[in-house]
């Protein structure tokens, strides 16, 4: 049907809807209210249904004409989003992909700082689990985890992965414990909150146990809390519902404000990392190259 219908009819439609007078509508595109009219008409006999009810001057849509105003209007926005980055003078929108937990808990704040700094350049976050959308060249940048290998992106480490225990300080006063006096033995009898591997190089407590040596020498007790996401983990620990495994580049700040602390002494260093990547067989546009600037300011790896 849509191949029978000239689309200067729908933008004709959508100004009729929005000003609910045809001749409003036609000085607003810079044609006469017989035109809008016309085009109306035409409109109707395509669809085979009634859009306005017309009594005297006054117009109201009827409740296929609703339906219809919906979609067009939702549609002519989303294209006119689409067609920004095209209009002279607004530059370019600078895409960046990254997991769900560095974005949450370390990414946006300097994405926030970032446009602080420069609010003329625009900055699209793509936040995606699965390695090849993170890794599409659709993307001017990206964070991925990795061991700082990739075939396509060039990858400067942003943080090492530091792997600790940690807790809310009300969690651990209520009990009367000692952060740092508790060993690996006696926080394996507290309530444990782990978090689903996205991959098999993701160290969830298990692994972590187990690579600093298993302290029960046989299985460990269920965890009491295990979520989907390791944001969802991090945020149980900080309304004070047990100790979950801390990164500790992504979880700094909340170290540093003391809504967290580390717990025990014991510590595992995976072999992985948090890398930002810019392409390897293309140059960044000036305003990609500024953000790849900031998000390696004060990084200590």
């Amino acid at each position: 049907m849509l191949d029978k219908i000239p689309l200067e009819a729908f933008r004709v439609f959508d100004a009729a809807a929005r000003a609910m007078n045809f001749s409003r509508a036609g000085r607003e595109l810079n044609i006469t209210q017989a035109a809008v009219s016309r085009r109306i008409k035409g409109l109707e006999d395509h669809l085979g249904a009634t859009l306005f009810t017309r009594r005297g001057r006054n117009l109201a849509l009827t409740p296929d004409g609703e339906r219809l105003f919906q979609r067009v209007r939702a549609t002519l926005e989303y294209l006119e989003e689409s067609l920004e980055p095209f209009r002279a003078g607004t530059g370019e929108i600078i895409s960046i992909a990254a997991s769900g937990s560095i974005s949450h808990l370390w990414l946006g704040q300097r994405l926030r700082d970032f446009g602080k700094e420069s609010p003329g350049i625009s900055v699209r976050l793509l936040t995606t689990d699965v390695h090849s959308e993170l890794a599409s060249e659709n993307n001017d940048l990206i964070i991925i985890y990795s061991t700082g290998e990739h075939p396509r992106w060039s990858l400067t480490p942003l943080m090492k992965e530091v792997l600790v225990p940690i807790a809310s300080p009300d969690y651990l006063a209520i009990r009367g414990l000692d952060p740092q006096a508790l060993t690996s033995v006696e926080i394996v009898g507290l309530d444990l909150i782990d978090y689903e591997r996205p991959n098999a190089h993701w160290i969830s407590f298990r692994q972590w146990f187990d690579r600093i040596g298993n302290p029960l020498k046989g299985k460990l007790p269920r965890p009491r809390l295990s979520f989907s996401t390791y944001i969802m983990a991090v945020e149980a620990a900080l309304r004070g519902e047990g100790i979950a495994l801390g990164s500790l580049g992504l979880i700094e700040e909340y170290l540093q404000s003391g809504t967290l602390v580390t717990v025990g002494n014991d510590r595992v260093e995976s072999g992985f990392g948090y890398f930002l990547g810019a392409p390897r067989f293309r140059s960044l546009s000036p305003e990609a190259a500024q953000l790849h600037r900031f998000l390696l300011q004060g990084q200590q790896v």
